[in-house]
């Protein structure tokens, strides 16, 4: 056996026993190995940093109940280090897709607006349904599918005038109603 053998399996008894002194020995020893270990595995300085802290709470935490195996105690240390990494990771994905959405939804949500905005939206369908039905295909190729007056005029088989006429005059009507829903 050599001294460093000795040493890990003295300093983890006596560490297990409560001596802070023996803790922060192997703390000192093996914080580097541990940190290229968490580095190796979350690829961030920063995520590295606090995983080797976590597993060093988390050492210090399970300590008095290890029996140490082998010679060493960092093939242990580099297990829980492993489950620390592989718990970031899941949390920064976890995070991740919490940010992403963070900044698709907007920070206030105005029921009131939506609400008031349901009822135009109802209101404007209602007026639509209420069309001829050359007014109301007008207006769907039109504002709906975006057709042209040409090309709206040559698929209904009418006049580009009569056209952009009759949208004009269908347009006016949808915005009195979008104003009625609107002002209480």
């Amino acid at each position: 056996m050599t001294d460093d053998v000795i040493d890990d399996r003295a300093l983890v008894a006596r560490a297990a026993g409560g001596s802070e002194a023996a803790f922060r020995s192997l703390y000192r020893a093996y914080v580097r190995p541990v940190y290229w270990v968490a580095f190796g595995l979350v690829g961030d300085a920063a995520d590295a940093e606090d995983v080797t802290q976590e597993t060093f709470v988390v050492a210090w935490r399970r300590i008095a109940s290890l029996r140490l195996e082998g010679e060493s105690l960092l093939p242990w240390l580099a297990t829980v280090c492993r489950l620390q990494a592989q718990n970031r990771l899941r949390a920064r994905r976890r995070h991740g897709s919490h940010a992403a959405l963070d900044d698709e939804i907007p920070a206030i949500v105005d029921v009131e607006a939506q609400v008031v905005q349901a009822q135009t939206v109802a209101a404007i369908l209602a007026a639509v349904e209420r069309l001829s039905d050359l007014d109301r295909e007008i207006f769907r190729l039109c504002a709906a599918e975006g057709y042209g007056y040409e090309a709206a005029a040559a698929s209904l088989g009418v006049s580009h005038g009569t056209v952009r006429n009759r949208l004009s005059r269908i347009r006016s009507r949808m915005r009195a109603e979008a104003m009625e829903t609107e002002t209480p």
